[in-house]
């Protein structure tokens, strides 16, 4: 006989596992999580920023209309379930350089599939104070900030309070599996959910799927008297507020690393763009590295392992893990609990299974 029997056993305890143990136990599933202390995960070293217009041509990001709401809902029914409070709507404000860049963005409002997302821009005159001055401010409406550890360490105490959590590292060659079901030490399950971020590229059942990964570095900084209540994008650099004049700033992104270590390098670039944008003094109070798990296509990788119908992976959420996670981790959850049918874009099927 074994100690434990569960539905199922999430591998991970980032953003990704999290929000799957939360969907697949308000369907009824029973689930145990196993996970080392992960302080150093990506998900918790991560903005956890919701931001729905990107990129150099302000473009909505990905499937953004189901994304955004879903997500908005998911966390405000957490913090009333978990007692805590880490989802923030904050607006972005981005800063535009030239007249080209104005004209852009006053374009892109214009579109009627923007209007929710895209504001009034506003002239530089009302920050000048804290930044040094650009042409004009764009406001990126519906976004949004997770504090992602508040919410994590939230959602482990409410594990550990139901006995669902191990704080150790998972060991792939004690996973036995059967017919029916997987056996891992003393825990029968009916699967086991990989939710491992990078770490997957050590996982002998879905390595050979096409993780890139990259490397990014942020500071935690003290602005004594800045107060700022929004998130602010100038000269490629995110300032994210966390609370007690503390802010996230950030982020570097590196393709060929060696490990998840901070580097001088990257502290050095992130200062100087820092000090480009800043007109305030600032404390640095922490330098963070952790290396995030891309994917050269963008889309997350869900799905059941080719031979063993036991495993399943949920993973790849790169730079937008806050706003994808909720919306993927339900829909995962309706794939192995209701059998629905899994999003073609998002199946790990659309990859040659080439290794075991």
């Amino acid at each position: 006989m074994y100690s434990m029997k569960v539905d199922f056993l999430i591998v991970g305890q980032g953003l990704a596992g999290s929000l799957l143990a939360h969907f697949l136990e308000t369907q009824g599933a029973s689930i145990f999580v196993i996970d080392p202390d992960g302080s150093g995960s990506a998900s918790r070293r991560a903005a956890g920023l919701i931001n729905p217009v990107t990129g150099r041509y302000f473009v909505k990001s990905w499937r953004v209309d189901e994304l955004i709401p879903f997500a908005r809902e998911t966390y405000r029914t957490l913090e009333q379930q978990l007692g805590g409070s880490f989802f923030h709507e904050r607006c972005i404000l981005r800063a535009l350089g030239s007249a080209k860049e104005e004209n852009d963005w006053l374009a892109r409002a214009g579109d009627p599939g923007y209007l929710a997302y895209m504001g009034d821009h506003t002239k530089s005159e009302h920050f000048q104070t804290l930044l040094y001055p650009t042409l004009a401010y764009g406001q990126t409406l519906q976004s949004a900030q997770l504090n992602v550890a508040i919410f994590l360490d939230f959602f482990q105490k409410q594990l550990i309070r139901k006995n669902e959590l191990s704080k150790n590292n998972f060991n792939y060659n004690d996973l036995k599996i059967n017919r029916a079901a997987v056996v891992y030490q003393d825990i029968e399950a009916r699967g086991v959910i990989f939710c491992e971020g990078f770490g997957a590229i050590h996982n002998p059942f879905f390595n050979y799927l096409p993780f890139r990964g990259d490397k990014g570095e942020a500071l935690i900084v003290k602005i004594p008297g800045a107060d700022f209540e929004q998130i602010v994008k100038q000269n490629n650099t995110f300032i994210a507020p966390l609370g007690n004049d503390l802010y996230w700033v950030g982020a570097t992104y590196e393709w060929h690393f060696e490990n998840d270590t901070p580097t001088e390098k990257a502290r050095l670039e992130l200062l100087e763009r820092l000090d480009t944008v800043l007109k305030m003094p600032y404390e640095v109070i922490e330098h963070w590295a952790a290396i995030r798990p891309t994917v050269k296509d963008r889309r997350p990788f869900l799905g059941q392992h080719p031979q063993f119908q036991q495993l399943w992976i949920f993973n790849g959420l790169g730079t937008k893990g806050a706003s994808l996670a909720p919306f993927w981790a339900h829909h995962l959850s309706n794939v192995i609990l209701e059998d629905a049918i899994l999003d073609p874009e998002v199946d790990i099927t659309r990859f040659n299974h080439t290794k075991q």
